[in-house]
C-alpha cells in the first residue's frame, strides 16, 4: 500500500513530457530523473535542441519553442519563435508567459500583417497587463502573488532576420564562423538587466535620482532596494505599483516609503540582426546556464560536438561545473532531488538554435511546417495564474 501510495505521489510530481510536446510537434522530449530534454528537431531554419534541469521545488522555469506561422492569417508570416521564462519568487508568472506572450504576439503580428519591433514591443505590454490584471483579481485572497515575476528572452526568427527581445538576465549568444579562420567565436546578443552590472546601477540611479537605496549592496550581491537583482521583468507588481505594496503582503516585501512611480520596468531591450551565412547556431538559456558558463565556453561545447543533444551537453557542462565548485561529484549531484538541489544550482534551461542559410533566406511567406514543443514543468489552464507556494528569497532571481 505504502509504495503504492509515493509510485501515486511521485506521477503527481513528475514532470511529464506528453504534457510539453503540443500538437504539430514532430516528437515527444524525454525526462530523466530532473532532467526533462529534446535532442533534436526541425524548425523553419534549421534544427534545435532543448534541455530543462530543476532545481526548484517547483520548476520556475518555462520555455517555448514555436515554428511555422507568427500570425493568425494563413498568409503569415511563418518563422521561429524561441521563449526563456526565467521565474522567481515562485511560477505563475513565467507559466503565464508561456501561456499567453506567444499568442499576443500572433494577434498583433496579424494586426500589423508583419513582423516587427513594435508587435514584440506589444506583445510583452499585453502580457505584462494580463498578469496585473491576474493579481489584481487575487490579491485580496493572495497577496504574495504581487511578489513572483519571471525575467523573459525571445528570439523570432523570420524572412532572415533575428529579433532578440529581453527582460532581466537570462541570455542569447550566437556562434559565428571567422572566414579567415574557420573559428566560431562567441557574439552575446541579448542586453542584460541585472544590478550586478555598473551600468544597470547607473541607470537606476538617474532614474531614481532622489533614492539613495535604489540599489543596495546586501550579502555581497547588488539588489534593487535591497529586495530583487533584476530590473526588469514580468510581473514583480509589488515593486511596480503602490496598491500592491502594503499590508497584507509580507513585511519583507514592504517598503518604508510609498512608491511614487515604478521601480521595475516591464520594457524590454530588443535587438535586430539581418542574419548572415556564417552565422551557425543561437544559444538561448536561463541564466542558471550562465553561472557556470562563458559564452565562449558555450559556443565552443555546441561547435565541437555533434548537434543532437547539444542543450543537454550544455547542461550536463553547466551541472558539472556547479558540482566542481562544491567540490563534489557530477554523480552525486545528480543525487540530490529538487528543492534541496537549489543549494548547488538553479533551473536552466537552454535551447539551441541551429540556422541552415538556405532555410533562413526564404521569404517570410514561404509556408512550413507547424511545430510547438514546451520544456519541462507542468502546464496549468490559460486564464489563471497557478497556485503557488510563499515567495522565497532563494527563489528571487
Amino acid at each position: 500500500m505504502f509504495s503504492e501510495l509515493m509510485n501515486f505521489l511521485r506521477a503527481c510530481f513528475r514532470p511529464r513530457s506528453d504534457r510539453h510536446v503540443h500538437k504539430g510537434s514532430d516528437a515527444g522530449g524525454r525526462q530523466d530523473g530532473l532532467l526533462w530534454y529534446k535532442d533534436s528537431g526541425q524548425h523553419a531554419n534549421g534544427e534545435f535542441s532543448m534541455a530543462v534541469v530543476q532545481a526548484n521545488n517547483l520548476l520556475e522555469d518555462q520555455s517555448q519553442m514555436e515554428s511555422g506561422n507568427l500570425s493568425l492569417h494563413e498568409a503569415g508570416p511563418y518563422g521561429t519563435f524561441v521563449g526563456v521564462y526565467d521565474g522567481h519568487g515562485g511560477p505563475e508568472t513565467s507559466r503565464y508567459v508561456n501561456d499567453h506572450l506567444f499568442q499576443h504576439l500572433k494577434r498583433f503580428t496579424s494586426e500589423q500583417q508583419s513582423m516587427s519591433v513594435d508587435v514584440i514591443r506589444k506583445a510583452f505590454q499585453a502580457t505584462e497587463e494580463g498578469v496585473i490584471a491576474q493579481v489584481s483579481k487575487q490579491w485580496s485572497m493572495r497577496p504574495q502573488i504581487a511578489a513572483v515575476g519571471s525575467c523573459c528572452l525571445v528570439g523570432v526568427i523570420c524572412g532572415g532576420t533575428l529579433y532578440i527581445a529581453n527582460l532581466g538576465d537570462s541570455r542569447a549568444v550566437l556562434g559565428r564562423v571567422v572566414k579567415a579562420t574557420g573559428e566560431v567565436l562567441s557574439v552575446q546578443l541579448s542586453a542584460e538587466h541585472n544590478a550586478s552590472i555598473e551600468s544597470v546601477r547607473q541607470e537606476l540611479r538617474a532614474l531614481h535620482p532622489d533614492d539613495p537605496q535604489i540599489v543596495v549592496l546586501k550579502h555581497n550581491v547588488w539588489r534593487v532596494k535591497g529586495l530583487i537583482q533584476v530590473s526588469r521583468s514580468i510581473g514583480d507588481v509589488y515593486l511596480k505599483r503602490a496598491e500592491f505594496n502594503r499590508e497584507p503582503l509580507y513585511a519583507k516585501f514592504r517598503l518604508r516609503e510609498p512608491i511614487k512611480k515604478p521601480i521595475l520596468s516591464a520594457e524590454p531591450s530588443i535587438s535586430v540582426l539581418q542574419l548572415q551565412p556564417q552565422d551557425q547556431f543561437i544559444i538561448f538559456a536561463s541564466d542558471g546556464l550562465w553561472e557556470h558558463l562563458s559564452n565562449q565556453e558555450a559556443v565552443d561545447i555546441v561547435q565541437n560536438h555533434p548537434r543532437n543533444g547539444s542543450a543537454r551537453r550544455l547542461v550536463k557542462a553547466a551541472l558539472q561545473e556547479a558540482a566542481k565548485k562544491r567540490e563534489m561529484r557530477y554523480s552525486d549531484l545528480k543525487k540530490i532531488d529538487r528543492g534541496v538541489r537549489r543549494h548547488f544550482h538553479d533551473d536552466i534551461t537552454v535551447i539551441v538554435v541551429f540556422l541552415d542559410s538556405n532555410l533562413v533566406s526564404r521569404a517570410s511567406s514561404t509556408k512550413c511546417a507547424s511545430l510547438s514543443v514546451r520544456g519541462g514543468g507542468v502546464n496549468l489552464r490559460p486564464n489563471s495564474l497557478a497556485p503557488c507556494t510563499t515567495p522565497s528569497d532563494t527563489g528571487m532571481a
